[in-house]
């Protein structure tokens, strides 16, 4: 099993940028991948950025060259950088993790743009 703990978030202007963290109970190097996901009211979860084992990311169209995802191999956590933010990045974000064919999550945290 993987446990994963969010931390950042909040609240921020337009055009603002923010840092999402997430800590995760086993080395990194054993996780398959690594990701985050959002969610917006009446809206399904969507991936917004991965990273592989191996150093391999991808990003949705939508946050290309705003968001960056990282890792930091030796305190076991990736993180995900947000410059440009726009109201409609207005979402839950979930960290989430893959072991095998099983994938975990993170709690949760709230991002808010305001116009």
């Amino acid at each position: 099993q993987v446990q994963l703990v969010e931390s950042g978030g909040g609240l921020v202007q337009a055009g603002g940028s923010l840092s999402l963290s997430c800590a995760t109970s086993r080395t990194i190097f054993s996780i398959n991948a690594m990701g985050w996901y959002r969610q917006a009211p009446g809206k399904q979860r969507e991936l917004v950025a991965s990273i592989t084992s191996g150093g391999t990311t991808y990003y949705a169209d939508s946050v290309k060259g705003r968001l960056t995802i990282s890792r930091d191999n030796a305190k076991n956590l990736f993180s995900l950088r947000m410059n440009s933010l726009k109201p409609e990045d207005t979402a839950v974000y979930y960290c989430a993790a893959q072991d095998g064919t099983s994938w975990y999550w993170g709690q949760g945290t709230q991002v808010t743009v305001s116009s």
